[in-house]
């Protein structure tokens, strides 16, 4: 059964823009105006946060603007990527926190930290797949079908890298490095031979 679209937009924007506000009141609360140079590391946790927030609301629009598609499950896979991002900003605060602090953590504490950021960028970016590979699957009519198809398994690539870096951080693989931070940097090479594997198999995908 199909449903509106511009209603799960709609929605789908309310929460994004009351994820903005819960980030804007939580560093209102924590600033001090006297002490503004040792309140820097907070501004760039909140920036960070908010930027990496506006390019998942970027991807979610992208997916909105290439199919016109939506049931139930789409709407089920929606929820649960809102529901993930409201949730998913706050340990990547943490996490930037830190960094940029120099705040002393234990091994235990940085592992439990990169588990439960590596959980939500999983839960995050297999909602975008799932949503992709139910448009394709269901949006028939649609002649961008093989677009969809790509974005799912170009997301799909998230998800995978997302779930490695989770088992290194819950078998504390490098913990001291980072490590399982790192393993992130391969989503660039991967994604460039998937979007390479592509362009070869379909000539004129993305023109």
């Amino acid at each position: 059964m199909k449903h509106s679209k511009s209603r799960v937009a709609a929605l789908s924007d309310g929460i994004f823009a009351f994820a903005s506000t819960l980030m804007v009141v939580d560093i209102g609360t924590t600033v001090d105006i006297q002490h503004i140079d040792a309140q820097l590391p907070l501004f760039i946790s909140f920036g960070v946060a908010f930027f990496v927030m506006m390019m998942l609301w970027k991807v979610h629009y992208n997916f909105f603007q290439r199919t016109k598609y939506v049931d139930n499950w789409i709407i089920a896979a929606n929820t649960l990527l809102l529901f993930t991002i409201l949730f998913y900003l706050f340990p990547l605060k943490t996490l930037i926190n830190s960094i940029t602090q120099q705040i002393g953590m234990t091994v235990d504490a940085l592992s439990q930290l990169f588990v439960l950021y590596g959980i939500g960028f999983v839960l995050v970016f297999a909602s975008y797949s799932f949503l992709y590979w139910r448009a394709f699957h269901k949006d028939t009519d649609n002649k961008r079908s093989l677009e969809l198809k790509f974005y799912h398994k170009h997301f799909l690539i998230f998800v995978v890298i997302g779930i490695v870096s989770v088992i290194l951080s819950v078998f504390k693989v490098g913990m001291q490095f980072g490590f399982p931070g790192f393993v992130y940097t391969l989503l660039g090479p991967l994604c460039y031979f998937n979007g390479a594997f592509f362009r070869k198999k379909y000539p004129g995908l993305f023109s």
